[in-house]
């Protein structure tokens, strides 16, 4: 590892050394004490309960209830079987609307049903849906809004169950960025705005059981289809109109979750800790800007999002993230492309032009505990270095 880079010519893409031997990435998983999750394992090995609700999925149920403010969890394999699930739970036919800037599995799951997502724009300052634009994609065939809780900001969730209510549409939301976040008046993601809220538990996540998810709700009917839908519509008196699909969550993964759930509160300091770090280094740079969670409001702290506006800043977003590789420093582009850009959408005209400026100019940078304050010094003189040189990099 070399020390910090003070000239352009130091920089890796013009021929200097890089500064990370070992690749520093975006998404590792967050650590937790593996002595426990062993435990654990162990314990539901002997206890030959390791699937169909066992004993530790049932615990996490329990707890993850408690952490979001809602009255039901059911736990799934992942967080697109929850919204699959859910879906089917609610009974959503026709048409979607769905935010284009978020990760593309929020739109597949309808997608993968034959449920036809319809996309809108996002507010420019957050990259969460903006209500006027899905109020103005609502047509006969639409049956439910998508509210994405993006990089553990909720979204405008009073004025979104204004308008679902208005024209009585079902309103969901997806909050597998969301675990432990609020809004501005204290209230966690599963609060009932509306029908439900599903949680992702990858491996990414904030806290992770490798894979896994969970639907969150205060309606105790739904929490008993949900049940049943998830285990082939086994005790759904009647049966189900789509009978029912596997989604249930192992008890390995249930280990992993509650493990992972004891480290929670140390992963968001030290997110935390990141994020200032990351603010505080780079918050003179012209054209770049770490977006700022709101100071009323609780993050996770998961995501370092940084913009990067190639007017002022002199270099383009993939330039920029082009450099960083070079050095060893993994970034990801979330989301670019957008949903609407991608198959099966792209083949239909979108007018979502807030969305496609966010995604020409967002860079997920590495967080989460591996990633240490010298890292992320580091990862900052080379941004400000290519920033301030951007005129010597053009044509790399």
């Amino acid at each position: 590892m070399t020390e910090v880079k003070r000239r352009p010519d130091e920089l890796a893409i013009l021929g200097g050394d890089a500064s990370f031997l070992t690749p520093l990435l975006v998404g590792r998983p967050a650590p937790f004490d593996r002595s426990r999750f062993f435990e654990r394992l162990n314990w539901a090995m002997d206890n030959e309960w390791l699937t169909n609700g066992g004993p530790l999925s049932t615990e996490l149920e329990t707890r993850i209830a408690d952490l979001v403010g809602a009255r039901y969890c059911i736990a799934t394999a992942n967080g697109t079987l929850a919204l699959q699930v859910l879906s089917r739970a609610v009974g959503i036919t026709g048409e979607v609307i769905v935010p284009s800037f978020t990760f593309v599995a929020s739109a597949h799951a309808f997608q993968w049903l034959g449920v036809n997502p319809v996309f809108c724009d996002v507010c420019p300052g957050t990259g969460c849906i903006d209500v006027a634009a899905a109020a103005a994609a609502i047509t006969d065939q639409t049956s439910a809004i998508i509210g994405v809780h993006l990089w553990g900001q909720l979204c405008n969730v009073d004025e979104l169950a204004s308008l679902a209510y208005e024209h009585g549409l079902h309103l969901l939301f997806d909050g597998a960025h969301a675990l432990g976040c609020t809004t501005a008046d204290g209230l966690p993601v599963g609060t009932p705005w509306g029908k439900a809220t599903i949680l992702s538990f990858h491996a990414t996540k904030v806290v992770h059981g490798f894979e896994g998810g969970a639907v969150v709700t205060n309606d105790s009917e739904l929490a008993t289809r949900l049940r049943g839908l998830r285990n082939f519509g086994n005790g759904i008196i009647g049966g189900h109109m789509y009978g029912g699909t596997n989604a249930k969550m192992s008890e390995a993964s249930a280990a992993a979750c509650l493990t992972s759930l004891e480290s929670f509160e140390e992963t968001v300091i030290k997110n935390q800790h990141n994020h200032q770090q990351y603010l505080n280094e780079l918050r003179d740079l012209p054209g770049v800007r770490i977006l700022d969670y709101a100071a009323d409001t609780n993050n996770n702290y998961n995501y370092v999002i940084m913009f990067v506006d190639e007017a002022t800043a002199g270099i383009s977003r993939d330039l920029l993230v082009k450099v960083l590789l070079a050095e060893g420093v993994f970034t990801k582009t979330y989301f670019d492309p957008a949903c609407h850009q991608m198959e099966p959408y792209s083949r239909r005209p979108w007018n979502l032009p807030v969305t496609e400026r966010l995604g020409s100019q967002v860079v997920a940078l590495p967080t989460g505990g591996k990633v240490n304050s010298e890292d992320i010094r580091r990862v900052c003189s080379i941004i400000r270095l290519a920033v301030l040189n951007g005129h010597k990099l053009t044509h790399v």
